[in-house]
């Protein structure tokens, strides 16, 4: 082989170990967890997270980096290493935002790199764009970001079952209100005074089968046969009816007297008008 020949090869290997040794350098891009794009002012921490051990790999930095200013925004803070479990660790980086822009803009957490001690291997950790608002607000910036879309929510189904539920509650509420009316209604029917005074329509007040429709009243809300003498029993049961007593004593004194005495007095009890005031009064109390 000729000496031409033979320099040749030998700068063909040189350039092919140098190529071999560059590539073995180049750093790893690590698994970082970066803070998230928007929403920051001046003086907020902003926290990058990167893996540094998992089950499959592990990696021990041989310096952690410094504190120090990264840029005009950021000024970078102690890092740590936290532990999340046995196997895997994480190397936490704080900035903190150190500059407040004029609107809304997009500075970047520069990149840096970490050299770990297992054959100087680096992990590279890229940038990463925060979105920093200022203190005073520029709604005109074009800066902000765009409202995320929202999907529409189709209400018909929903407003068709709230129609007829609606529907259904007011049939309901119909039928027990006209249920409770019509038994109060029936209720009151069946009252003694109440059926008194359904008597009374069909007759006239002068003949006795009236006088007698009252007392049958009296008998019944008193729960006993009632006389002049027992009348205070009929107040004992239902004293409610004690603003007409005089009444009701003249009625049965006047009534005394024509069955059993000298006959009918001149000035008679109008006995369909006190039954009036006696349903009345019924109705009001049984409310």
């Amino acid at each position: 082989m000729s000496l031409g020949a033979r320099t040749w090869w030998i700068a063909v290997l040189i350039a092919l170990a140098a190529t071999t040794a560059t590539g073995a350098q180049q750093p790893e891009r690590a698994i970082v967890e970066q803070p998230r794009p928007f929403g920051y002012v001046v003086g907020d921490l902003v926290t990058q997270r990167v893996l540094l051990t998992t089950p499959e790999l592990e990696f021990e930095p041989i310096t952690l980096p410094p504190v120090q200013r990264v840029n005009i925004w950021f000024e970078r803070r102690a890092p740590r290493i936290e532990t999340a479990t046995a196997e895997r660790r994480w190397l936490v980086v704080d900035y903190q935002l150190i500059n407040a822009p004029q609107t809304v803009t997009t500075v970047q957490l520069p990149a840096w790199e970490l050299e770990t001690k297992a054959s100087k291997a680096k992990l590279k950790i890229p940038a990463a764009p925060i979105s920093v608002a200022p203190l005073v607000p520029n709604v005109s910036s074009a800066e902000l970001r765009p409202d995320r879309q929202v999907s529409l929510i189709d209400t018909a189904p929903t407003r068709a079952m709230l129609l007829l539920w609606s529907i259904a509650l007011g049939l309901t509420l119909a039928v027990w209100i006209g249920w409770l009316r019509w038994r109060n209604w029936r209720d009151s029917l069946d009252r003694p005074f109440a059926r008194a005074l359904r008597e009374l329509q069909r007759i006239d007040d002068s003949r006795p089968e009236a006088w007698q429709a009252l007392h049958r009243a009296f008998d019944q809300t008193a729960g006993r046969v009632l006389q002049l003498e027992t009348l205070p029993a009929l107040f004992e049961r239902a004293p409610h009816l004690q603003p007409r007593r005089t009444e009701i004593e003249r009625f049965f004194s006047q009534s005394s007297e024509r069955f059993f005495g000298a006959g009918p007095p001149s000035d008679l009890v109008s006995v369909r008008g006190l039954c009036h005031e006696l349903r009345r009064i019924e109705r009001r109390h049984a409310q």
